[in-house]
């Protein structure tokens, strides 16, 4: 009699989890926006779209901002782990040293007819097990306690390395998992915003690209201004600003940090570490790594903030003006400051 059970369904792995919840993110992206509405309108008009796209760019930029604090966090858990690991290998070399000296002050022994306690230590196969009895260094000579002492201490050290680095190691696992999640996020975001954009016609699209992500010099026409003169005072300030003058032009691509390319807070890191100055990699923290200024008291150089949750960050050069990275399919260039929502302004000391 043919069986009429249900096959056993295979679980999914993490890799094809977050694969699935990236796509089902980029799915659900875009149908939210015309939820209710498909039946009736299955070409929304273009100002819709393009609002939708703008919303979709300022999600996936807060969730780069995201994944470059988790990328930050594992590097440094991985920097501290490799640490870890010299050390306990340096100590480690220094303890076998210590072995080996104690070993042959057991030959000296026995070869003298006495085989005590530092042979014992030299051939014991778990040596901790051996010197963690409280009796011992009591009962050895002092010719060789001050050895068997400094040998403890030592696989003390070591144990404890060890301990460090499996909990970094630990810690390591999880930033990467976060990792991916931040990167699924916004990946997802970024599809989504591809699907939209494909429902515009060649010639809407182009308007919304050349409204977005057009040239220096059409912001700068937009704006009313002329753009203003490069500082020259050899500042730090004015170095700065002239780094970031050399990267208009260049592509944004969302966690990179240079040469070639740039998200937003890649790039003001990089212009003021052409100055000599250290920036914390994410908008959320570069805003608290220098004085607050207000937006009367702006300089060239100047770190401005954008958005509630200060998600999107630009170089001030003056005249109402900043360089900044955008959005995905854009580039360096030149924008007014007020075309984007204020969050804030700090000063890099």
């Amino acid at each position: 009699m043919a069986s009429h059970r249900k096959p056993r369904q295979r679980p999914l792995s993490g890799g094809t989890v977050r694969t699935a919840a990236a796509l089902a993110l980029a799915g659900a992206a875009t149908a939210t926006v015309f939820d209710g509405t498909s039946q009736a309108d299955p070409r929304p008009a273009p100002a819709r779209i393009e609002s939708e796209v703008d919303r979709l760019y300022e999600e996936a930029e807060a969730a780069t901002e995201r994944y470059n604090g988790a990328k930050q966090e594992a590097d440094d858990a991985e920097r501290a782990l490799n640490g870890l690991r010299d050390e306990t290998a340096r100590r480690t070399d220094r303890l076998n040293t210590a072995r080996s000296a104690l070993g042959t002050l057991a030959a000296t022994q026995y070869r003298g007819g006495s085989l005590g306690t530092a042979v014992r230590l030299a051939l014991a196969p778990n040596p901790q097990e051996y010197l963690a009895q409280a009796s011992f260094i009591a009962r050895a000579g002092d010719r060789n306690a001050a050895g068997i002492a400094a040998v403890r201490r030592q696989l003390d050290e070591v144990g404890r390395l060890r301990e460090r680095a499996a909990g970094r190691s630990s810690e390591l696992r999880a930033r990467r998992d976060e990792l991916a999640g931040r990167k699924a996020q916004v990946e997802a975001r970024l599809a989504a915003a591809r699907q939209l954009l494909a429902r515009l016609t060649a010639e809407e699209r182009a308007a919304y690209e050349a409204r977005t992500a057009g040239p220096a010099a059409a912001a700068t026409a937009a704006a009313g201004r002329a753009e203003p003169p490069a500082p020259s005072d050899g500042s730090r300030a004015a170095r700065a600003v002239a780094f970031a003058r050399g990267a208009l032009g260049k592509p944004y691509v969302w966690g990179a940090t240079g040469p070639g390319s740039f998200d937003c807070s890649g790039l003001t890191q990089a212009a003021w570490r052409a100055a000599g100055v250290s920036l914390p990699r994410t908008t959320y923290t570069q805003i608290n790594a220098g004085r607050r200024v207000s937006r009367d008291q702006l300089a060239p150089g100047d770190l401005v903030f954008f958005y509630s949750g200060v998600t999107h960050v630009g170089l001030y050069i003056g005249n109402g003006q900043m360089i900044h990275a955008p959005r995905p399919g854009s580039t360096v260039r030149v924008a007014p400051i007020d075309s984007m929502p204020w969050a804030g302004a700090a000063r890099p000391a």
